[in-house]
């Protein structure tokens, strides 16, 4: 599984010419974050859930699997020391570049793994550049976490465990259980609804940094979210075929 000290499981050591005997159609990029996760979870650990997904699909279906783009907009976690933001611009102009960039080395397809839920402009994006065809999808969705959030029987909504709860905290366990640190046991906290949440960012909602279940975390469900969201990205690929 990747993490910041291995960076050969995200394919940097491959040869052009092994990429170009592999004739990969489909790329897929990992987009993280660099932001508070609560007193137990690391600052990365949205990018390394986005490449552990990214990493587990491209191995299954055989994409081009890129390195991650590691900080993006967390700007609803300002405040919060170690959060580390850049403009939405900034991370439209880094995926279309990246994405034009490959065109232009014959991938016409990307799939981005998005693994912050503040980057709202990926999904805009997506959009546009399927307005001459199908070119790109943003995976997952909010169906592929319904379905993996059910497949994995976690307890609490999506809406209750917005961060640091019971998922992230469950895929760090099955991942990287040497990352999260004692103390997600007794941090849950629920602040639903969150109706002025892009006027306040977190600090509205939460002292702590956290909004969710953590305690009802585990590694086994870790495990079947990842298992989920696997055969969920099937049906993207097909899209994008």
């Amino acid at each position: 599984m990747w993490h910041p000290d291995n960076m050969d499981d995200l394919i940097t050591t491959a040869t052009a010419r092994d990429e170009q005997n592999r004739a990969a159609r489909v790329a897929v990029l990992p987009v993280g974050s660099f932001e508070q996760h609560g007193d137990y979870l690391p600052l990365i650990t949205d990018t390394v859930v986005a490449c552990a997904i990214a990493e587990r699909i491209a191995a299954e279906y055989g994409l081009f699997l890129l390195p991650p783009v590691t900080v993006s907009c967390s700007h609803e976690h300002a405040g919060f020391a170690g959060t580390v933001s850049i403009s939405t611009p900034t991370l439209i102009a880094v995926v279309t570049d990246v994405a034009d960039s490959l065109r232009a080395s014959g991938v016409d397809r990307l799939a981005i793994v998005n693994g912050h839920g503040g980057n709202y402009v990926l999904a805009n994006v997506v959009q546009e550049a399927n307005t001459a065809g199908p070119r790109m999808t943003l995976f997952p969705n909010r169906q592929d976490w319904e379905a993996a959030r059910a497949a994995a029987g976690l307890l609490s909504t999506a809406s209750d465990d917005m961060h640091a709860g019971e998922a992230e905290v469950s895929m760090l366990l099955h991942i990287h259980p040497d990352w999260v640190r004692d103390g997600y046991q007794h941090a849950d906290w629920q602040a639903n609804p969150r109706p002025h949440l892009l006027v306040t960012g977190m600090r509205g909602y939460t002292k702590s940094g956290v909004i969710g279940l953590p305690s009802l975390a585990t590694a086994e469900k870790g495990r079947a979210i990842f298992d989920s969201l696997a055969r969920s990205f099937k049906d993207h690929l097909e899209v994008l075929s």
